[in-house]
């Protein structure tokens, strides 16, 4: 049985709840992933979950039209 985790990433970009919804969106969709939470304000993206990694998390948020934070 896996562990559950919580990975915190920062989001450049996000401008608008509509930017925040989308990140959540591609996030929420990878398998592994069971709560996503994005804060506009901070620029702060908190998954959670069993089986992901911080490539598919930054891909995701690519898909999104965003990147991670320190990855450009």
């Amino acid at each position: 049985m896996s562990e559950q985790r919580t990975r915190e990433y920062g989001v450049e970009g996000m401008s608008c709840e509509h930017c925040s919804a989308s990140v959540r969106e591609e996030v929420a969709g990878l398998e592994g992933v069971e709560e996503v939470t994005v804060d506009l304000t901070s620029g702060r993206l908190e998954v959670q979950g069993q089986r992901f990694s911080d490539e598919q998390i930054r891909s995701a948020v690519a898909r999104a039209g965003y990147e991670l934070a320190g990855s450009g």
